[in-house]
Order: C-alpha cells, then structure tokens, then sequence
C-alpha cells in the first residue's frame, strides 16, 4: 500500500531515515512529508514507532479534477463499504491549495456529501458525522487539480504520546523535540543537558530514544483499530517486537529550570513516562551550572516571542552564549529560538542552522561547537 508519513517542516529528512530503519521502501521526501510503501504490519510498525510522524496516511484514490462538482462525482465513485458501513462515524480533514475552491471547508463538505450520498443511494441510511472522535478520519489534500483521497490511520496526532500528565506554558511539540534531539546526532554515550527543561519534553524524548522505547507504547488507542480489517493479533505482534528492543540508557540526561513549578511539571511527566532512573531533574539557575563532564550536549528551548520582553531578550540571550563558553566546554551546543535578532547576540560562532516550526513561529536550530581553547587548539589536539 502506499503510504503519507506527515511531519513537521524541516524534519522531512529526519522521518526519512527513522522509515528506512523501519524498513520501509520506496521512501521519498516531500514537503512536510515521506511517502513511503509497505504492508499492513509496516503500517502499524509506522504509527507505533515513528517519532517525528504527524500522523500516517492510507491512500485510496487518486484522480484529477476540473471542478468542485468534478471532486463530488469522483469520490462518488469510491467504494466506500471498503473503509465504513452505514452505522460509522466519520470526519474529513482538508487540505487545498487550488483556484478551484474558496476554501477547504467547502472542499471537505463536498467530500462529506459524497460519502453520505453514496451510502444513502445503497442501504437508505447514511454514517453520521464526528468531528471529535470519529471512527473513520478521511485525509483530502488538493493542490491546483490534483487530488488525494486517504485514510488517516492514527485520527489523533501521533505528537499525543500518553506520557503527559501536565503541560506548562507553551509546551513544546514531542516530535520537534524528538526531531531536535536526532538532529544534534546525541548518542547516549555522554550526557545530554536541557537547562530551560519547561515541562520535561526535551528529556523525556531523549530517554525514550536512549533506551530504543516506541514513542507509541503510552497511546492507548490507534484510529486503525477501528477499521474493518484491524489484525488485533498482527498489532500485538509488533508491539511485542519492538518493546523486545529497548535497552537501558547508557548516559545520563540532566534537566532543570529556575522554575521550581516547571521541574514539578517536568518530573511528574518523567514518573509517568517511567523514566526517573535515566533523568535526573532539578530546580537550577542556568547561570550556576557547569558542565558535568568533558563532553555532551545542551540542547535549550529558551524564551522567545511572547515568553520574554523584547527589551530583555539581547541581554539575555547573551548570558546564554557566556555561560555557553566558560561552563560547557567541550559540549555541542543547540538553540532553538524564533528571536533572531535576540540569536546575534549569543556571541558565538554557528556551526550550522536549521529551520524549524515550533506551533506557527518560524524557528532557527542553531548549533555551536564549544573548542576547549581556541578551535585552532581544538583541531591540533583532536588527533
């Protein structure tokens, strides 16, 4: 079957390389998401294991339209009984970009009259409409005159692990964060330290990919379960398979915040994710820390945007880049902040840069080797 990883910008390659360690074929990037082919057991193996998949896509139709009355007729000619029967619920969820529509709630409602249309014509009854919970999620994505009809097999984003007990301000996304952590290239070898930890999902992502832990062993439930052909054995066998690979943590993770509300939130997270042994979380102020060995990672979700006065920014950033250089030299350290102007001011020299999406802010992942010495000292004694 082919197969829509969807994901977040920027870590399109990322989720392309986790598929090819799944075994997926065929895997090709595209914007905000891989396609991919597999079987009904990649299928859940996807949903389960994937850390930086939205959600995974089941494709059933593909076609070319010249009108909105063109998309009514076509998904007219979908069989539906395959995917839902008259006692179903479902939803549809739009994506256009087409001079065709006006907007894509006019486009799902044009889908959602075909599929009631076409089960009324059959049995005299028609499935009923869940937004919130629905048995069926149908994905539409249009763009100019091409359409794409699919099923949506996780319904609920796949960034909702079942970890979370609680959330503080602004949270960030679990797949931006696991997405960051595999970016950084961190292996559990030396430590990883998230100094501005908020509610803990920096941490928690690290110890799950550490310990090879399924992103998907919190969740309680798939929208796949639900379908006709859901294989409760086939499911259970891929659980098993893949929990059979975790593996105790090599390193240690640190985390803390100035916040002692933050490291509540952040430790209750950890307990749930049943992670206490591989974390080690803690009220600090970033400016008292020193790094706890010759090398490792920092990787910090400071405040940006609405989180931090404009005025306070530069000056604060710049404490960042200070403590940076005298306290963890040795580390590789990584930024994610949408204040670009408040990043000129960390003071140190960037050794790369991605863009990221955290929510709808445009983010820079910056990254920053921190030389023992000078980087020429670095170079001379590295071999």
């Amino acid at each position: 079957m082919i197969l829509t990883a969807k994901t977040l910008y920027g870590l399109e390659k990322v989720l392309s390389r986790e598929l090819a360690a799944l075994g997926a074929e065929n895997i090709q990037a595209v914007n905000r998401a891989v396609t991919f082919e597999g079987d009904r057991y990649m299928l859940y193996k996807s949903n389960y294991c994937l850390r930086t998949a939205l959600s995974v896509l089941v494709q059933i139709a593909v076609f070319r339209i010249r009108s909105a009355n063109d998309l009514y007729r076509r998904c007219m000619k979908i069989d539906w009984s395959l995917y839902l029967d008259s006692r179903s619920t479902f939803a549809v969820s739009a994506v256009v970009n087409s001079p065709l529509f006006r907007h894509s709630g006019f486009a799902g409602l044009r889908l959602k009259d075909a599929v009631a249309d076409w089960f009324r014509s059959r049995t005299g009854n028609r499935p009923s409409v869940d937004s919130d919970n629905p048995d069926i999620l149908i994905n539409l994505h249009i763009s100019n005159d091409l359409v794409t009809v699919s099923l949506d097999s996780s319904t609920q984003p796949l960034f909702k692990r079942g970890y979370r007990q609680q959330q503080g301000t602004a949270p960030m996304n679990e797949i931006l964060a696991a997405g960051i952590i595999m970016i950084s290239g961190w292996n559990s070898r030396v430590p990883l330290i998230d100094p501005m930890c908020g509610s803990g999902t920096i941490p928690v992502e690290a110890a799950l990919i550490a310990s090879n832990t399924p992103p998907g062993k919190f969740r309680k439930r798939f929208g796949f379960q639900k379908w006709s052909d859901y294989d409760k054995d086939m499911f259970i066998a891929m659980k098993d398979e893949a929990e059979s690979l975790i593996k105790p943590c090599e390193g240690m993770i640190f985390c803390s915040d100035i916040s002692g509300d933050a490291v509540e939130l952040s430790n209750a997270n950890i307990r749930s994710a049943g992670l206490t042994d591989m974390i080690d979380c803690r009220v600090e102020d970033f400016r008292n820390l020193k790094a706890p060995s010759a090398e490792g990672v920092v990787i910090m979700n400071p405040p940006y945007g609405q989180r931090i006065r404009t005025d306070d920014s530069n000056e604060f950033y710049g404490m960042i880049g200070t403590v940076l250089k005298h306290g963890f030299p040795g580390f590789d350290a990584w930024i994610i902040s949408s204040d670009r102007e408040a990043l000129k001011h960390v003071g140190l020299k960037p050794s790369a840069k991605t863009t990221l999406f955290n929510g709808a802010l445009e983010c820079l992942l910056v990254n920053y080797k921190l030389y023992r010495g000078s980087k020429k000292h670095f170079k001379d004694n590295l071999f």
